[in-house]
């Protein structure tokens, strides 16, 4: 494929704020209009289900989420806009990559980790109020991913182990059933802004401190004059360094704007005064949208009919895709067998380790090995160039655990739990093999 695919998933169990909008939406809109991109946007109601059990919550939120994207400016005309329920190849593909998956690559995944952690702490047994929909989270993911043989995938550095679990899958399956995954990499905007909430905390429904996107307009000026600032009177020369006020205020306007206001807080501009100019601002670039939102809101089946427009369009890719995947795994009909009654029966194939190589946030190049199970079983430091990498994987690959002592330096310590003696024994079996 020459055209570069792109796909984001919004999870739907709350209500947009401004940080939302700052840190994702916006500048969201802006990349789907960029030439030679094919964007994907899917509400992840699916994803919903693991978080939250009240239906009506996730119903709503899925209503509110998706007018908030429409009246941002998303153009569902030039993208693939879709509900993550529509799309019944999803939980299907999701099976297929289940059955390959190890449960020693889920046993990693930092929200089963933390979960176990606060059990552990709690003194209650490690899986207790742990779901299987909470452990299986990363590969409803993967299939999210792979069944559009998306590119790119913009997440935030705390979901970039899920991307980098995704890659695992996918190479896993095409190990086992030849190649017909796209790996996908990451996207990490390291100058995305992280907006403080009312109280300087960063904005977040699970500190409550938010303020929602589309308030009507004197409920947005109220919660803009609730933020918390210090003492300091009028007159006095205010800090904007650490101030959630000004903070937010950048975030929304344009440079001369903000070296206006850091002029004022310099003059000791009034608390008061500078939070009427911030609820200006805010209420300048949302009133236009506040307006398109509601609109929507009170028209629910227009949301729906994009909706369902996008999942024909999300459609015509990922059926075909999985129909794919569904004779790779001998999901096949019968019709089409041919029997040979005096063939001989093919020996079972058996299932290698295989190395993994990549490329870190830090732009240092890795590589892992990993059993025929996902387990890891080795794990490299970081090479300044991916040639140093590949050759060290080249001379694993072909001398087995004869080449280790050479490589040695370049490896980390072995994961817990793995003994050397499991790695020898993995690499001779690939050396021999090749």
């Amino acid at each position: 494929m020459s055209i570069l695919r792109v796909l984001t998933g919004i999870t739907t169990t709350g209500t947009p704020h401004l940080g939302n909008y700052v840190g994702a939406i916006r500048p969201a809109v802006a990349a789907s209009r960029q030439a030679g991109v094919e964007s994907f946007y899917f509400l992840a109601d699916y994803h919903a289900l693991i978080k939250c059990d009240e239906p009506a919550r996730i119903h709503r939120s899925t209503l509110e989420i998706a007018a908030t994207w429409l009246a941002a400016g998303l153009d569902p005309a030039r993208v693939a806009f879709y509900r993550q329920s529509d799309i019944p190849e999803i939980p299907e593909l999701t099976w297929l990559l289940t059955c390959i998956t190890g449960k020693g690559l889920l046993n990693r995944a930092h929200a089963y980790k933390a979960a176990v952690d606060r059990n552990a702490a709690a003194g209650d047994e490690p899986d207790a109020d742990v779901t299987a929909g909470l452990f299986m989270y990363p590969v409803l993911m993967a299939a999210d991913i792979l069944a559009f043989r998306a590119h790119k995938v913009p997440v935030g550095r705390d979901q970039i182990q899920h991307i980098e679990m995704a890659r695992d899958i996918a190479a896993r399956f095409d190990h086992l059933y030849g190649e017909h995954f796209v790996l996908p990499e990451a996207v990490v905007d390291e100058d995305v802004a992280l907006l403080p909430g009312l109280d300087g905390r960063k904005m977040s429904k699970s500190y409550d401190n938010t303020i929602p996107l589309f308030l009507p307009r004197e409920e947005l000026r109220r919660r803009i004059a609730s933020i918390l600032t210090d003492s300091r009177a009028p007159g006095e020369p205010k800090d904007t360094e650490g101030s959630a006020l000004f903070q937010i205020f950048q975030a929304f306007a344009a440079p001369e704007e903000t070296d206006a206001l850091r002029n004022a807080y310099a003059d000791g501009i009034a608390w008061g005064d500078a939070k009427q100019l911030l609820f200006e601002r805010i209420d300048r670039e949302l009133a236009p949208m506040r307006e398109h939102y509601r609109a929507l809101v009170a028209e629910p089946a227009r949301i729906e009919d994009a909706l369902q427009a996008g999942a024909a369009r999300a459609r015509a890719i990922a059926t075909p895709f999985v129909r794919e995947l569904r004779q790779a795994v001998g999901l096949r009909s019968l019709a089409s067998l041919a029997v040979a009654p005096t063939a001989a029966k093919a020996p079972a194939r058996q299932a290698l380790p295989s190395f993994k190589q990549y490329r870190e946030a830090d732009g240092r190049f890795r590589f892992k090995l990993l059993d025929a199970d996902g387990t890891l079983l080795l794990q490299s430091r970081g090479f300044a160039n991916p040639r140093d990498a590949g050759g060290a994987i080249a001379a694993l690959r072909t001398s087995g655990d004869t080449a280790l002592p050479d490589v040695a330096p370049m490896l980390e310590a072995l994961p817990p739990g793995i003994e050397a003696e499991t790695v020898n024994a993995a690499l001779r079996r690939l050396a021999d093999g090749a």
